[in-house]
């Protein structure tokens, strides 16, 4: 068991009863926090920080998740239900703020779906609903990894595969590893060997057997984590 100096950020959740932002992050969040360089990591958590502030205090916009749309598209073009060229510039039409992103999001995606569509020309349909969650009780967080692409080939055999939006920083190798780790001790019902972690702004995606674990994954992604919540609680005495 690693042992972590977060006894006071502990306390707080149980006397709250209930996990603060930061003990409760998806996949994609936890792997940006702990792979980002010193600055981008302080900006995302003090952003944490304010939107949780404002739910408290009323004033939450609601934006929602920016990602979602295009991801659902990408779901809908990988079925052959839709086109995902058609989609993403509805997306950018109903909301400029989107027009940076979903373009490199849309390219870098299909770069990647072209190419595996080179080596499987039958029809995919679709996989089950998979989801889970990661508990690391050292550090009082969950980590959640949900709304996968799941989709069964023409061979019969089902892949899930899970999105990294961001811009930066792209998906190392190392933070390749971490998240198929993640991905495996979540999703126990599908083969480790059937999943893939896709860096989708870049078009690249991880799997086991190119990036096999090493035994230390729990322990280092752990470490990463433990750093990432003790600059949170360092920040959060800022806005109390």
């Amino acid at each position: 068991m690693i042992e972590t100096g977060f006894g006071s950020l502990l306390e707080k959740v149980e006397k709250l009863g209930f996990a603060l932002p930061i003990n409760n992050l998806t996949l994609r969040k936890a792997l940006k926090l702990a792979f980002s360089d010193p600055a981008s990591r302080r900006t995302d958590i003090r952003g944490i920080i304010r939107a949780d502030r404002a739910r408290e205090a009323g004033t939450d916009s609601g934006g929602g998740d920016f990602y979602g749309p295009f991801w659902y598209d990408a779901k809908q073009h990988v079925l052959g239900l839709s086109d995902l060229h058609v989609d993403t510039q509805s997306r950018i039409d109903s909301n400029p703020r989107r027009q940076n992103l979903y373009p490199q999001l849309r390219d870098g995606f299909l770069l990647w779906w072209s190419e595996r569509r080179r080596w499987v020309n039958s029809p995919y349909e679709q996989g089950d609903n998979h989801f889970g969650q990661i508990s690391i009780p050292q550090i009082g967080m969950t980590i959640r990894v949900e709304n996968l692409i799941s989709v069964i080939d023409g061979h019969g055999d089902e892949y899930a595969v899970y999105p990294y939006f961001s811009p930066e920083p792209n998906i190392s190798e190392d933070a390749g590893r971490f998240g198929l780790w993640g991905m495996a001790e979540a999703l126990t019902e599908i083969s480790p060997s059937q999943l893939r972690l896709l860096d989708v702004i870049r078009g690249q995606s991880f799997s086991l057997d190119r990036s096999p674990l090493q035994g230390n994954e729990q322990e280092v992604f752990t470490a990463r984590l433990s750093a990432v919540i003790e600059e949170y609680e360092a920040l959060l005495s800022e806005y109390e």
